[in-house]
């Protein structure tokens, strides 16, 4: 469990140290005055709550104060905790029990740091015992294909390819085909990075989403979207496009270890109400880890 912890403040040392940090910093034995209340708005805008969300947390907080009778800013820390776990919906247990295989759709834009997630996540199921088949659906971009093989290879998964710029929606359909004849656990479809603004391949995207539930229905069983944390609220618009278009069930935050801006977590819980699954906290095959929003909250608040 230790062990567990030290991976999510190592993780996080970057948002702590840049953001969150400075906002543990500010409590102590100062009275609580207006000066907090605008300081601790900037802080929290600032590490990418969003305002609609940090708003909510001030007035939650200063009704704290009023009911509780509060002075001190020291007094507003374990307040401030218990206020941002309560705003993370706790991810569900994840389990594919009866399915033979499972269909996941990786879904998400250009560099989100898809095809090294879906790598991750099959190495997960991997330790889980699960045996796991990795399809290369962005046939557009050769670059993610060979990546894909190369993480297969590496981690001995196998990998389904096709020839360059084939139909990605004809690649998913063979490749869960071959799992169902193969009795595979876990399908792990790698799309092409869609631009959220591109009609046409959002369009697409669609189409391998139906295309899935053609070869087996029921699929996709889960798509889940990552998103890559270091942009900060362009992910919000982002998650909201793909959650329309395809019914996305759950958000992998990837290369949150490289980003300063993890209150973006906050904001994605409640403008969009989805679950944060996993959270990518470094390079490794094995630093995909599942989302523990109590973890989250005390590696970004604990003082060095």
């Amino acid at each position: 469990m230790a062990e567990i912890f030290s991976k999510w403040k190592q993780g996080l040392d970057r948002t702590r140290k840049v953001t969150f940090g400075r906002i543990a910093s500010m409590f102590g034995a100062t009275e609580i005055s207006r000066e907090t209340w605008d300081e601790l708005e900037a802080m929290l805008i600032q590490a990418d709550l969003g305002i609609e969300t940090t708003q909510s947390i001030i007035d939650s907080l200063q009704e704290v104060v009023r009911t509780e009778g509060l002075t001190r800013t020291g007094d507003l820390q374990s307040f401030l905790r218990e206020e941002l776990i309560q705003r993370i919906i706790p991810p569900p247990q994840i389990s594919f029990n009866g399915l033979q295989p499972a269909v996941i759709l990786i879904v998400g834009v250009n560099g989100s740091g898809k095809t090294t997630t879906a790598a991750k996540l099959g190495k997960r199921f991997q330790q889980q015992g699960k045996r796991s088949l990795l399809v290369a659906a962005d046939t557009f971009r050769a670059a993610a294909v060979d990546q894909l093989v190369v993480w297969g290879d590496r981690l001995n998964i196998p990998v389904v390819t096709s020839q360059p710029n084939s139909d990605p929606g004809a690649v998913t359909y063979d490749a869960i085909q071959s799992a169902i004849a193969r009795r595979m656990d876990i399908v792990l479809v790698d799309t092409a990075g869609r631009l959220h603004t591109r009609y046409n391949l959002m369009e697409e995207l669609k189409k391998v989403y139906r295309v899935a539930g053609k070869a087996m229905p029921g699929a996709p069983h889960a798509t889940w979207l990552v998103l890559d944390a270091t942009t900060g609220q362009n992910a919000l618009v982002q998650a909201r496009s793909f959650k329309e278009a395809v019914n996305v069930n759950g958000v992998i935050l990837a290369k949150l270890d490289s980003s300063a801006r993890g209150g973006m977590a906050f904001a994605i819980q409640q403008e969009l109400g989805l679950p944060i699954l996993f959270a990518g906290l470094g390079e490794k095959p094995d630093d995909l880890e599942p989302f523990d929003p109590k973890k989250f909250v005390d590696s970004i608040l604990m003082n060095e």
